[in-house]
């Protein structure tokens, strides 16, 4: 398994669950589906990371684009529960200041 993806609402919020790798083949499929999801289901988007277990600066650029698109529209973008190794890149490329990272997605959702 590359990469799933599954999108739900959450209250007013758009849940989209990354489970595998994010990488150069796999980023695209998860640029797409932040793109329909912020156009169908609305600008406050959080990623879930939890089943995320290796994202490269594919992913990461991915991850950019999520919040030019959704703080664009009045949203907004965070994160929750990557896996250390993925939290580990959030906070030494400093996208962690830029996009909020919780703990879990129903902390992600009360907050965004």
């Amino acid at each position: 398994m590359k990469l799933r993806l599954a999108r739900r609402a959450v209250g007013d919020a758009v849940v989209v669950a990354v489970e595998g790798e994010l990488d150069l083949f796999t980023a695209p499929f998860l640029r797409d589906e932040v793109r329909d999801a912020i156009k169908l289901d609305g600008s406050r988007l959080v990623l879930d990371l939890t089943d995320l277990s290796f994202m490269d600066s594919s992913g990461l650029s991915v991850l950019i684009e999520a919040w030019r698109l959704a703080t664009s529209g009045g949203g907004g973008v965070c994160l929750a529960a990557p896996q250390a190794p993925v939290a580990r890149i959030l906070r030494t490329t400093g996208l962690d200041r830029r996009i909020k990272v919780y703990p879990d997605v129903s902390t992600a959702v009360g907050e965004i």
